[in-house]
């Protein structure tokens, strides 16, 4: 049902004579209790047809909600008519691109919101750049562009380079910032340190600075561990030498990392590394999520309870996030207002730009673990309210006030968009 990967480097992190509670192995080795009984029992009866079991299994992943927050339509990227995989435009200033050859990962972590990039024909995958830079050429609002995948780092230095080369040789559009989401220095810190091509990855990495290029390597450190080890830390300490800035982000995990302690250690050691604590997200709605999740309230009070615990250069991460279809909703607190206690949220980026920043409210409910669990405290959140007489999420979402095309968006993920 789930995508499993593991190296030796992770098999040495876990403690295993605390498995099955290890939090490494937790998050690198499926669960049984990641599927409901039912799932379960069913899925052993029709073992022994292959045919069957496939079926079943297919049919099992599209009831995953394997595409959460609009990737594959309100996301999706046009030149005029035509549509370009790969190639994701949420947000005005940041485009996402999936290299094709970087749609893989040193291990799968089982919370992963990507998990449909290593199953079935359900990945999205980009194998021509020259379509991004036209795009980028025809979108000058965008700042920054996020490479993603999979992780693009799993590619040689040499295919990477073919990647990326020509965005830096072209320069375009109003292109300022490469992002490289990646978990390789925590999962495969030998990438950066001993294998054959790490110094010509590092100075592709240089290249970039010395190009004029903000690079920014978003790494997902879940655990202290995973930054504990001395190849971890020497892998971090070559990339800041190439002038590259290492941000860390991660999501809120049952069984991995659901304590101020472990948050709070794991920003410690992050600025002591030189490593830039960024996010702190909520779970997304897709995949085994009912394993993982916490509800919003508990997220929120790990996150502050850990906030109090490190000084100010580790006040620099933002937290609880939700990844949600209007935007990434952060949650700022849980107040009493005329006397009833509510969510105070606000939108740290949001489809349409003028969202940003406007504080709402939504009723508290302790057990919710997502923004669709939540109702607003006046009925109706305001991004949800009629314009020109229509509702909302009957309006084509894709394209936002400053997204130049003249194609329209489909409509979809109307579930999330309606109360």
């Amino acid at each position: 049902m789930f995508p499993f990967r593991v190296n030796g480097y992770q098999l040495d992190l876990i403690d295993w004579s605390k498995v099955p509670n290890d939090p490494i192995f937790r998050l690198v080795f499926p669960q049984p209790e990641m599927l409901e009984p039912e799932t379960l029992a069913t899925l052993q009866k029709l073992w022994p047809d292959p045919d069957a079991f496939q079926a079943e299994v297919e049919q099992l992943h599209r009831s995953l909600n394997p595409h959460p927050a609009g990737q594959l339509d309100l996301n999706a990227a046009f030149l005029g008519n035509e549509h370009l995989p790969g190639i994701q435009h949420k947000y005005r200033e940041t485009v996402l691109f999936f290299p094709k050859r970087g749609q893989t990962c040193p291990s799968y972590c089982t919370y992963c919101f990507r998990w449909p990039q290593f199953v079935g024909d359900q990945r999205m995958a980009a194998s021509d750049v020259g379509s991004l830079i036209r795009y980028l050429n025809g979108h000058p609002q965008v700042t920054d562009l996020l490479v993603t995948g999979g992780d693009p780092l799993v590619m040689s230095a040499r295919a990477l380079a073919g990647y990326l080369g020509p965005i830096l040789d072209a320069k375009p559009g109003g292109l300022t910032t490469i992002r490289i989401g990646t978990k390789t220095p925590a999962s495969l810190p030998h990438r950066f340190v001993t294998d054959p091509d790490a110094d010509d990855l590092l100075r592709l990495l240089r290249s970039l600075v010395d190009g004029g290029l903000h690079v920014a390597v978003m790494i997902h450190y879940t655990h202290p561990r995973e930054l504990s080890t001395v190849v971890a830390q020497r892998a971090v300490q070559r990339i800041r030498e190439t002038g590259a800035v290492i941000r860390s982000q991660a999501p809120i995990a049952r069984h991995i990392n659901d304590d101020p302690d472990t948050w709070a250690s794991m920003w410690q050691t992050q600025v002591r590394h030189g490593v830039v604590p960024y996010y702190m997200f909520v779970i997304r709605d897709t995949g085994a999520r009912a394993y993982f999740e916490v509800p919003l309230a508990e997220a929120h009070h790990i996150y502050k309870e850990a906030y109090r615990q490190v000084s100010g250069l580790g006040r620099t991460v933002r937290g609880p996030v939700m990844s949600a279809t209007p935007g990434k909703i952060l949650i700022n607190g849980t107040p009493a207002v005329a006397g009833r206690r509510v969510f105070s949220l606000s939108f740290l980026q949001a489809r349409d730009p003028s969202w940003v920043g406007r504080p709402f409210f939504a009723r508290y409910d302790p057990e919710a673990t997502w923004f669709t669990d939540l109702e607003s405290t006046e009925g109706t959140f305001f991004f949800r309210r009629t314009h020109h007489d229509r509702p909302y999420h009957e309006r084509p979402l894709g394209r936002a006030p400053w997204h130049s095309t003249t194609r329209p968006s489909p409509v979809s993920n109307a579930e999330e968009l309606h109360t």
